[in-house]
């Protein structure tokens, strides 16, 4: 199923179960269409774009955005929304009407106190951890939005978050000691773990941070801890960020291949890397303003962090600076150890003799500590939370990887469990996709409506939630989203390879019979469209959009002459997201917790427990597929480019690689990357 974030929830007051289905993740494919790429390692300049190649595809119709910072009528809405009026109906729900769902730490004593120390008596052999422990825990690399068993490799946030909530009460962990690393995920989910860094100081206990490697992601989340320590050899890089967009035409019309694109608005960039050579003016405008959002807010955080003005971080940035004793000088980080030595300073600190081993325990053994174990209870009241990560799919096809995307048919189970069970009195989707196929986000969307007419609907946006996520997010009845969640997109994209010259080349023939005017349509991939056959394909693009945006115009209770100027594919960040109405409230799953408690009539001060809606257990199958996966890496690729080679049914909605990534990492998230990578690396 969908990936799970917890934000910091309020303590004492969630419990977090799994239910497990027969459907499993659900797979989107309403995708945004477009790449951005953080690169910490090039000098940072707004205005600056490189090329990154990016997955190509049979462009299936795809999700659009829209814009119109230039308008003044919209100037005239950002207006009314920042002085917390609802532009749509006249009446007062700014963000702040919503509960906060912050985090308040309440020392456990007395009695409370007696209960904890007898339930770790009697826990399971498992979750025992001896007193005086700290918790390492690995920060690197991907970060899953989802509830992971303990089969599968790699990070969830939801397990590191609620290792942090655990941790902050568990008389047992004397503190946290991070290990940061090369990350490779979106500023919402960092921002979702800075948060909990930040929630778990309030316990008192120590948290530091070690980064033997460091762009701006990395020391973002650092920032937040106590202190920072550094190896004398640490790769240190904070030189600003840049966004980047590249492009195939060239390369494709070399080859002999002809990309036909048809999108709607001036603002969706999908596709453009296929029927275009250079940036766009309007999508040079759109990244730039997403880029100058993101290196504002990071200057503005760590600057806040460490006691400098924003200025001072800046003028830093700008030096170009890479010594880690410099680092030092200017109080970036604490000091400059290795490992070992912040070992030897925390066994004198915790009071441990030399000849001793520090008592630590890891993130994979400390996430099958139940929250009950160290007095964390749920409540009666059940709270359902349904995961949405990755690609929305109609149905699984043969090529797809096992929990991989959303299904929108093992979705839809999902959400009819829950609106046919009378024990949830709201439920949450968290959504983290950028979309995919528009009549499985529609579907989905639908069903959605129906569980919001049964009980409250919150949705709680991750990194990114646009196009196909954007268009389920719609069907809820609050939009929560962190400032810097990628989302809107509202549009749609479609088209065709035209393979005509590259079947010259390489003398490959292709003839067709076929019976009715427009039979060839999508067939007839060796010749371009008819006259009559692209007049036909762009109105079904027209058709598809209007539908896309009327409904999110009549979601959001806007004109939709007032939609279209959020709409024709233009991506937002969370925070101007909410300015225009996009979304309702900023924050991250405990704030979705906090409304959906809210809109349950459910006091705040009460507990619940959250139950997951997650997908069954893998089999033996597929945990051996899963290994051999990941041992002939190529498998995996091959399959997913594949995939997404092919020309989908219908119309799709998609906003592909908004993504912030840095200068080592980015090369690899991209299938037709790594496979050029391959080839020429055989020659």
């Amino acid at each position: 199923m969908s990936k799970l974030l917890l934000l910091p929830t309020p303590p004492l007051t969630t419990s977090i179960h799994r239910f497990n289905t027969s459907s499993s993740a659900s797979a989107l494919q309403f995708q945004c269409r477009f790449s951005l790429s953080l690169l910490s390692r090039l000098h940072h300049s707004p205005t600056s774009f490189r090329s990154l190649v990016r997955r190509t595809r049979d462009l299936p119709l795809r999700a659009f955005d829209s814009s119109s910072d230039a308008n003044s009528e919209e100037k005239e809405e950002v207006k009314e929304n920042e002085e917390g009026v609802d532009n749509r109906s006249g009446s007062r729900i700014a963000d702040e009407d919503y509960p906060s769902g912050q985090f308040d730490f309440e020392p456990v004593t007395g009695w409370r106190s007696f209960l904890v120390k007898l339930k770790m008596l009697v826990a399971f052999p498992w979750e025992r951890v001896q007193k005086g422990s700290v918790l390492t825990m690995k920060l690197r690399g991907q970060i899953s939005d989802q509830v992971k068993s303990r089969f599968s490799p790699g990070l969830s946030l939801p397990q590191i978050c609620e290792n942090f909530l655990k941790a902050a009460y568990d008389p047992r962990i004397s503190g946290i000691y991070l290990h940061i690393d090369s990350l490779n995920c979106g500023w919402g989910k960092v921002e979702e773990i800075r948060r909990h860094i930040l929630d778990f100081k309030k316990s008192g206990k120590f948290v530091l941070a070690y980064v033997p490697l460091c762009q701006e992601k990395e020391y973002y989340l650092a920032s937040a801890c106590e202190e920072i320590y550094a190896p004398p050899s640490a790769y240190f890089s904070l030189f600003g960020l840049t966004v980047q967009a590249s492009f195939l035409k060239g390369v494709l019309d070399n080859i002999g291949i002809e990309p036909q694109v048809e999108r709607i608005g001036k603002y969706k960039s999908a596709g453009d890397q296929l029927a275009r050579r250079t940036m766009s003016e309007e999508n040079c405008e759109m990244l730039t303003t997403l880029l100058d959002n993101i290196y504002t807010n990071w200057l503005d955080k760590v600057s806040s962090a460490k006691g400098k003005t924003r200025e001072d971080i800046e003028n830093f940035i700008n030096e170009g600076v890479y010594q880690v004793d410099k680092l030092k000088e200017e109080g970036l980080i604490s000091n400059i150890n290795y490992d070992d030595e912040i070992t030897a300073m925390l066994k004198e600190r915790l009071g441990v003799k030399s000849d001793k081993d520090l008592r630590m325990v890891d993130y994979r053994k400390y996430s099958r500590v139940r929250k009950w174990t160290v007095g964390i209870p749920g409540g009666k009241e059940l709270i359902a939370i349904i995961r949405a990560s990755g690609s929305i799919s109609r149905v699984e096809s043969q090529f797809s990887v096992s929990s991989s995307g959303i299904i929108a048919e093992k979705f839809i189970e999902k959400i009819r469990t829950v609106r046919e069970s009378k024990k949830f009195k709201a439920a949450i989707i968290r959504i983290d996709s950028p979309g995919g196929d528009a009549l499985a986000s529609d579907l989905m969307w639908r069903e959605i409506r129906l569980l919001a007419a049964s009980k409250p609907v919150i949705a709680s946006m991750s990194d990114v939630a646009a196009s196909g996520g954007y268009y389920m997010a719609m069907g809820a009845d609050v939009i929560v989203a962190e400032s810097l969640t990628l989302t809107g997109s509202i549009g749609v994209v479609t088209g065709k390879f035209n393979l005509g010259k590259l079947y010259e080349k390489i003398g490959f023939n292709k003839e067709i019979i076929s019976r009715g005017r427009y039979a060839e349509l999508l067939a007839a991939e060796q010749r371009p469209f008819r006259p009559d056959e692209a007049e036909l394909f762009a109105k079904s693009a027209q058709h598809a959009y209007k539908q896309f945006r009327d409904k999110a115009a009549s979601s959001r209770s806007m004109t939709v002459e007032k939609m279209e100027e959020f709409a024709q594919g233009r991506v937002w960040t969370g925070k101007d997201a909410a300015l225009r109405g996009l979304v309702d409230a900023i924050g991250g799953l405990s704030r979705a917790i906090a409304i959906a408690k809210m809109k349950a009539d459910i006091p705040q001060d009460r507990q619940v427990t959250l139950v997951e809606i997650s997908r069954a257990s893998p089999s033996l199958p597929e945990i051996l597929l899963g290994v051999g996966s990941s041992l002939v890496g190529a498998d995996r690729t091959a399959k997913e480019l594949l995939q997404g080679l092919t020309f989908s049914d219908g119309v799709q909605a998609r906003m592909d690689g908004i993504k912030f990534q840095t200068l080592e990492e980015y090369p690899f998230g991209n299938p037709i990357l790594s496979i050029i990578k391959d080839i020429l690396s055989s020659l």
